[in-house]
């Protein structure tokens, strides 16, 4: 029997994309019910929903031939599952409160399937306080989110997190519910990422830097979005290509990177994965340093750069729910890493060993060692990407088994 989907759409300008969620779900096998919100009528038609549903597509709550067989339960309950795609922000507030004015939000109210929603709006409105607190409202009460991502607004000049999430990124969000998976565990969190190396500049053509590829610090950041959060990474420079779904911040320097970060605090979960530079040079030259005649190399006076981690994982408002750092070290690899998780206040130390016979820097596999205030635990060598997969894994549960309640949310 065909998986049965009541679709949804509210009055944005993201309903377009809502046309093709259909087509996409059908295409899987789904049949797709349609309810269009009388702000949505303004965007996309009942007839070309239709078509592409094949079914016949709600507008009314008081449609003597449906409520006469009380269409909105029956709507409600013969779905499989209800997706608001475009979820806008006025749907969300209203699903928050209860409200039950409307065909959709009756719907809503009366149903007793899982629900998910695919929010989306301006950036300012996403951020609003209401807004955030409708969206801990609705991921208390069991509501699946999927997005919103960040990009461009329709409204010229305008960017930033709110647009609605892809079709495919639905789709496979639906999958995933109806075959009895979770919708991610990091659903509604804010997970802040760094990763890459930092360059600090000698002169125009020459900088400070190290051999972190960036591999890892990506690989965390994309595992992190499969579990359903929203991501920023800040990347120093690498030659990967960006995360699918992840906000990404491009900076070059530690500075940047010390900015970048305060920048998108706040976070529920925060890892520190770059390979930032330790010290940098206190006066970069303006031109190219030439040799000296007499063969003498120049002398360069360091200045320290400000300790990413340490400064971040410092007791106060902003700190993240749970701060985890990475030391990559080439002797004493577990001594080190506890002394570095105790000196920098983190929650969690990653250690590896990047000594150039283990071909962790550039490579693709890793092994390392958790450090915690409980002790450490050695995994297995394995794979970039299945390192990453277990350490978010790891993060989330820790999260839900001490009850963390969602801080900082998808804005």
């Amino acid at each position: 029997m065909a998986r049965r989907v009541l679709l949804i759409i509210g009055g944005g300008i993201a309903a377009y994309k809502s046309l093709d969620l259909i087509r996409r779900l059908r295409e899987r096998g789904a049949a797709v019910r349609v309810v269009l919100t009388r702000a949505a009528q303004e965007f996309v038609t009942p007839l070309s929903a239709g078509a592409l549903s094949n079914d016949r597509v709600f507008t009314d709550l008081f449609d003597l031939d449906d409520e006469r067989e009380i269409g909105h339960i029956r709507l409600s309950r013969d779905a499989d599952l209800v997706v608001v795609a475009p979820a806008t922000a006025d749907l969300l507030a209203k699903m928050a409160t209860g409200q039950a004015n409307d065909l959709a939000t009756a719907v809503l109210l009366a149903t007793d399937k899982p629900v998910l929603v695919a929010p989306a709006m301006n950036p300012r409105m996403w951020d609003h306080p209401a807004t955030r607190r409708n969206v801990q409202q609705l991921l208390a009460d069991g509501i699946g989110f999927v997005g919103p991502n960040a990009g461009e607004m329709a409204e010229r000049g305008e960017a930033g997190v709110g647009r609605m999430a892809e079709a495919i990124e639905i789709a496979d969000a639906v999958d995933r519910l109806l075959t009895g998976e979770t919708a991610g565990a990091l659903v509604g969190r804010h997970v802040l990422v760094t990763s890459g190396p930092t360059h600090e500049p000698i002169d125009p053509v020459r900088y400070i830097a190290n051999r972190s590829s960036g591999k890892q610090g990506h690989a965390i950041a994309a595992a992190a979005a499969a579990l359903g959060a929203r991501v920023t990474l800040i990347s120093g420079p690498v030659t990967l290509s960006d995360p699918a779904g992840v906000q990404v911040v491009k900076v070059e320097t530690a500075a940047q990177m010390f900015a970048a970060v305060n920048e998108a605090l706040p976070a529920d979960l925060a890892i520190f994965a770059a390979a930032v530079a330790d010290w940098r040079v206190a006066s970069a030259a303006d031109q190219k340093i030439k040799k000296a005649k007499s063969g003498s190399p120049p002398a360069l006076a360091l200045a320290e750069n400000t300790d990413v981690l340490r400064t971040i994982a410092k007791p106060g408002p902003r700190r993240p729910l749970l701060v985890i750092g990475f030391a990559a070290e080439t002797e004493a690899v577990i001594e080190h890493a506890q002394k570095k998780r105790k000196d920098k206040g983190a929650d969690w130390i990653v250690a590896n060993d990047v000594s150039p016979q283990t071909g962790t820097f550039g490579g693709d596999r890793n092994t390392v060692h958790l450090v915690t205030a409980d002790g450490v635990t050695s995994w297995e060598p394995q794979s970039k990407d299945a390192v990453a997969r277990l350490l978010v894994q790891q993060a989330a549960d820790w999260l839900a088994a001490h009850k963390v309640n969602v801080r900082h949310g998808q804005g």
